[in-house]
């Protein structure tokens, strides 16, 4: 940091640095100079000024000359004091709007949300029509979306015949796309399609309170947090023909656990010679009306990844934002300026250059 004598507080690097808390105090500046040019105009002709002859002198040119230039010193002199004046004035004006300089830190805490995935893995997932395979279209999509989130804790539940827990809720987001990397359709040997249990899954991991090893969200919760927004992502192609739960029972539990339901119906409905396979869509709508969300139809890769992303923008957890402000007052520099140029106005008010006669 610069002392305050330096001539670096006047400069322009210096000023753009500056923010003025009463701005409004500069204004005056251009008021006292016309103050100074408004007392020089009335007063310009009622001066007294000591007439010197020098018709002696005339005959040497060269003390003529030395003569002619100390008066005009002299003459340039008597502006000092009123300079020095109005530089006290202008500085102490600018100590009155109190230059700042204000460093901001911005600080983002969100708390998440608990999101469930739950992917059919059933034989019908190697179907075509979603180039490569629906599941493998699905897979991807789904580790876009995790790519997407943020401060959110995030599950994955897969099922056929039978349902399993793969992944607990957690923020390590490079372990969850580990597990979405590694679906396959003959993970469950069992055919079907479980959807209740599915579901049943779910709400258990999202009931549990207890802390998974690997899950990185803090312990201790601060006072401004709210509970946790809950949320069910489940991915089929079919309708409900195994487990031990029906579908609308498991979405009346969600229901009442305060966990939102989000079901999309991946595929398009296709038929040939020797079998059929179609996507149901009636039990996938029902739930999710019954558990207040949606539900979305996705037959291309294109349509799949618009849906997660729509329920991206759909559950957003609350942010909380805090401002921190550093604020370094420098008033007390143009302080001292101010008192210095007023020193030396009135020290020269003692000198030749206030001589009255110059008044």
């Amino acid at each position: 940091m610069h002392p305050w004598y330096s001539f670096y507080w006047f400069s322009l690097a210096q000023w753009q640095q500056f923010q003025l808390a009463q701005p409004l105090a500069l204004w005056l500046i251009p008021g006292i100079l016309f103050l100074f040019f408004l007392r020089y105009y009335l007063y310009r002709n009622a001066q007294q000024r000591l007439n010197m002859s020098i018709g002696q002198l005339s005959a040497n040119s060269s003390r003529a000359g030395r003569l002619q230039a100390s008066r005009s010193l002299l003459s340039i002199g008597r502006y000092l004091l009123p300079v020095s004046v109005f530089l006290s004035l202008s500085c102490l004006l600018i100590a009155l709007a109190r230059p700042q300089i204000i460093k901001q830190q911005r600080s983002e805490q969100s708390e998440g949300i608990d999101i469930m995935m739950a992917l059919d893995v059933s034989e019908s997932m190697s179907e075509t029509d979603l180039r490569p395979t629906r599941l493998a279209v699905a897979r991807r999509v789904a580790q876009t979306f995790v790519n997407g989130r943020k401060n959110d804790r995030i599950g994955l539940v897969v099922f056929a015949g039978e349902a399993f827990s793969l992944c607990p809720l957690t923020t390590d987001y490079s372990l969850l796309k580990q597990y979405l990397s590694d679906l396959n359709d003959r993970m469950i040997r069992t055919s079907g399609t479980a959807i209740g249990d599915a579901l049943a899954r779910c709400i258990n991991r999202m009931r549990d309170r207890t802390v998974s090893a690997t899950d990185t969200v803090s312990r201790d919760e601060d006072a401004w947090k709210l509970e946790r927004s809950k949320v069910i992502i489940l991915l089929s192609d079919g309708d409900n023909t195994a487990g031990n739960l029906d579908p609308i029972t498991a979405a009346k539990l969600a229901k009442a656990f305060g966990i939102k339901l989000y079901t999309i119906a991946v595929g398009r409905p296709m038929a040939s010679a020797t079998m059929a396979t179609t996507v149901d869509e009636g039990v996938l709508k029902t739930i999710a009306t019954i558990g207040n969300g949606s539900f979305f139809r996705a037959t291309d890769a294109g349509r799949l990844q618009a849906v997660f992303a729509q329920i991206s923008r759909l559950e957003k957890s609350p942010i909380r934002v805090q401002v921190y402000e550093d604020v370094q007052d420098y008033y007390r520099i143009y302080v001292y300026w101010g008192i210095t140029f007023l020193l030396i106005a009135l020290l020269l008010k003692n000198t030749i250059f206030g001589n009255v006669l110059e008044d």
